[in-house]
């Protein structure tokens, strides 16, 4: 009996199944199937599945109200012919969401790109040629699954950081299209219309990214672009690199595709069959897009288990600038949130997008991107970002804050940003392979965003990045941050900026118009942003790099392993309980009552401040509170800065660390440091969980301690003053405080006398003299023997300075600058 009621219930169900064309009302569960084998005329069952996203996707907007929709995707690659839009026609109730998923786990694969069945014939130089359909367009080629690279100079060099090679001519000039060394190439270059030129930032601040229009008469290059960097600059001397130029197609792996015949180059590697060989070239921008607004948001949908490959890159198109940080963006990658709630993004890979990989765009909310896999993007990993209209007296390049005319009505004008989204368990590796402004995590004009257990490393800039202080409140915790600034410089595993309506590139300008209004600095942020149970490491800056304006900040239960703190001017930083290894506080720039404190801390050396006298003067406390902290090395060290109201009760030892060659920084029960308040924290917690990411995950190298670690105060670096003012050559880590970059040095003006002729002449405390009448005046030594030479009695000095780390000209007249000899 019960076998008979079974086949019975089964057949009513195929019943239900086969006239669900219409209606599709199914039973609890309301499964609809889809595989690459399935025909888009079935019903959707596990019998006979439809064969399209945009197929399911309609039988799911069919499905009954109030039940639960699981869209299954059996295993296969999804080449989507157009993106997937959804909208608030797709949305679902919280009580009866709908899931796309894969049936397993990595198996469905959804592709923005196209498989080619090529017949490819032997051209020359072991180059071979296939006839490509006309109405393809190819961004990115793919063998085996493997991107390839465009046909490139230079060649790419294996172990290289920056566009996998340097240039090797160190005379080259930093125009492109007037360098004798790149010129020499492009005469042999019959159509370099198409090509793309990549340059690192002068100082190494990101990048830009320029397309080949074609040749000038002479010869050279004419071509547009650029914008790419919102402090933009000439391109690096030594870091740039030229793709897409038929003639520089001669090493494996290199290839060129001509769109006008319609031919397809290719130099396979030995190893490659091409008889057998899978190519898959890209299409898409995007791969899908939520699109709905704060009346109709799209809301209760998920993406769970898939790959997502092939979304073009879109380097070309990132323009717009964010706010009065170096940054410019592209607002889309593979999958773009705009007026979503309650969506997520779960158990994903995304493997080698060309541009950002998630954007979270103006008006979301409780987004979710949890336990995914997003490596090799071109771009950002995930990022998070505003409007700008809804941000007050907003400006997008650096530089000067009209006060007079200041908005002053503290927070937003609106809420169209992301809010309350959470990234967590997710493993971020090898992202801005072609944009090296970016981020894995990249936060800007958003609130409350929560990233929780991440592993994140390998990355060309910052592992997080958050762009300014609007509107704060976001939170990472327990994450694992290293091997970051791998091609940049003057960063951190953390970088943050806060040049928000308080903040002026002269300090002494804010300090001014903040003892007016006290709550100016914080009109912006919402609430501070919180940094803790992390541990980072960045070999190539800072572990966390607080830059201009940065506030309100805590930081607290951190494992920092090499680079220190670095707190730029800003206000409301309070930072405590965190083990700094073998480095210090880096207190760059402060503000007069910065309210700023440091404490309960575990360091290695004394703090390493830069230009601190610009506008305390050297009398004035540094910050609210710079006491009872923990120094592994000398009371020479933990006293150094006395004179600035530090470390009163301070204490210095051995710390006692558990098992420090283990990465054990946990202090025993006897350890001294307790004694100064520090509280013992688990640090063997960060990084992701998930067990398959947890098994693919890497960790940081643990540095060796040296309880020995000294740092010998830069004092002035000789006994001679100018003009009035002593004279001091910045070295390391101060070369950050005057933005300086890529072989840049000069000699700064720090302590001024009263009556200093440097002030009557137009000079500011800490400007910096880089050259004057086109000497370069690369430390003391150099400015004296200028001063003895003839040059010296030319009619008009012009004197080339950096001041709030922008260059500017000053003049002045031969007979004052007769008198202005070296004193010692």
């Amino acid at each position: 009996m019960k076998t008979i009621k079974i086949v019975l219930l089964l057949l009513s169900s195929q019943i239900i199944y086969a006239q669900a064309d219409k209606t599709l009302l199914f039973s609890a569960g309301q499964n609809i199937y889809v595989s690459p084998k399935g025909n888009d005329t079935n019903a959707g069952t596990k019998a006979k599945p439809v064969a399209s996203f945009a197929k399911a996707q309609t039988l799911a907007r069919k499905t009954q109200a109030g039940k639960p929709v699981n869209v299954i995707f059996m295993d296969g690659i999804y080449y989507l012919p157009e993106t997937v839009h959804f909208t608030a026609d797709d949305s679902k109730s919280l009580t009866s969401p709908i899931k796309y998923t894969a049936e397993h786990e990595g198996k469905a694969i959804i592709s923005g790109g196209l498989l080619l069945k090529l017949n490819w014939k032997p051209w020359q130089k072991g180059i071979y040629k296939a006839q490509v359909p006309n109405n393809v367009a190819i961004d990115q080629l793919y063998i085996n699954g493997v991107r390839q690279r465009m046909a490139r100079f230079p060649n790419a060099v294996a172990g290289k950081n920056v566009f996998d090679t340097w240039e090797l001519d160190h005379n080259a000039k930093a125009d492109v299209a007037t360098n004798p060394f790149i010129l020499s190439r492009t005469q042999n270059w019959v159509n370099p219309e198409g090509g793309y030129i990549h340059a690192m930032h002068s100082a190494l601040w990101g990048d830009m990214h320029w397309v080949i229009q074609g040749k000038n008469p002479d010869g050279t290059l004419k071509y547009e672009g650029g914008w790419q960097n919102n402090r933009p600059s000439a391109m690096h001397p030594l870091y740039r690199m030229v793709e897409n130029v038929f003639e520089e197609l001669d090493v494996e792996g290199e290839w060129f595709y001509n769109k006008n015949e319609h031919s397809l180059y290719y130099m396979p590697p030995s190893t490659t069959d091409l008889k057998t060989a899978k190519v898959e070239v890209v299409r898409l921008r995007h791969l899908i897009e939520f699109n709905g607004s704060k009346e109709k948001p799209v809301s209760g949908i998920s993406l769970e288990g898939f790959v997502f490959r092939h979304a073009a890159r879109t380097f070309m198109d990132n323009k717009e600038p964010l706010l009065r940080s170096d940054w410019t963006v592209y607002r889309g990658g593979a999958v773009v949130f705009n007026g979503a709630e309650d969506c997520a993004i779960k158990d994903c890979e995304f493997d080698q997008v060309g541009g950002n990989t998630i954007f979270v765009n103006n008006y979301n909310r409780r987004i979710t991107i949890k336990g995914c896999y997003i490596h090799h993007s071109g771009a950002n990993g995930i990022a998070f970002v505003g409007d700008p209209a809804t941000v007050r007296s907003p400006l997008f390049r650096y530089g000067n804050q009209d006060f007079k005319h200041l908005d002053k009505t503290p927070g937003p004008k609106g809420d169209n940003f992301p809010e309350d989204c959470l990234v967590e368990d997710c493993l971020i590796t090898m992202t801005g392979r072609d944009e090296k402004q970016t981020a894995p995590v990249h936060i800007a004009i958003s609130h409350k965003i929560r990233v929780n257990h991440c592993s994140i490393y390998d990355v060309p800039r910052a592992g997080i990045n958050i762009n300014e202080g609007t509107f704060g409140g976001n939170i990472i915790e327990h994450c694992d941050i290293f091997n970051t600034v791998l091609e940049t410089g003057d960063h951190g595993s953390f970088n943050s900026w806060g040049r928000d309506r308080f903040w002026t590139p002269e300090i002494n300008e804010t300090v001014a118009e903040v003892a007016k209004e006290p709550t100016l600095p914080f009109w912006d942020i919402l609430e501070p942003n919180i940094l803790r149970n992390s541990r980072w490491r960045c070999d190539h800056g800072w572990d966390i790099d607080l830059d201009d304006g940065s506030t309100s900040y805590r930081i607290y239960n951190n494992l920092l392993l090499r680079g220190g703190l670095k707190m730029r001017e800003g206000y409301d930083r309070i930072a405590t309980n965190n083990i700094i290894i073998n480095n210090s506080l880096h207190p760059h720039v402060w503000y007069q009552n910065s309210g700023d404190v440091f404490k309960n801390n575990i360091v290695f050396m004394a703090y390493r401040p830069a230009v601190m006298n610009k506008s305390i003067a050297q009398n004035g406390k540094w910050g609210k509170e710079l006491d009872y902290n923990f120094f592994v090395s000398n009371q020479e060290n933990m006293k150094r800065y006395a004179q600035n109201g530090c470390d009163e009760h301070s204490l210095n030892g051995d710390a006692m660390f558990v098992n420090p060659e283990k990465g054990d920084f946990r202090v025993k029960d006897t350890s001294p440091a307790l004694k100064i308040g520090f509280v013992n924290f688990p640090l063997d917690n960060f990084g992701v969980t998930k067990p398959s990411l947890k098994a693919i995950a890497k960790t940081p190298v643990i540095p060796t301690i040296n309880i020995n670690t000294e740092f010998i105060h830069a004092q002035p670096n000789s006994a001679f003053t100018w003009m009035g003012t002593s004279l001091k050559e910045p070295q390391g880590d101060e070369l950050s405080a005057y933005g300086l970059g890529f072989d840049e040095i000069g000699v700064a003006l720090l302590d001024f006398t009263d009556d200093a002729l440097a002030t009557k002449l137009g000079f500011n405390k800490g400007d910096l003299i880089q050259t004057i009448n086109g000497v370069k005046i690369s430390n003391i030594q150099s400015l004296k023997e200028y001063v003895s030479s003839d040059k010296a009695k030319l009619n008009l000095q012009e004197f080339v300075i950096i001041r709030n780390q922008a260059k500017q000209k000053l003049n002045i007249n031969q007979a004052i600058f007769g008198v202005l000899i070296m004193q010692k």
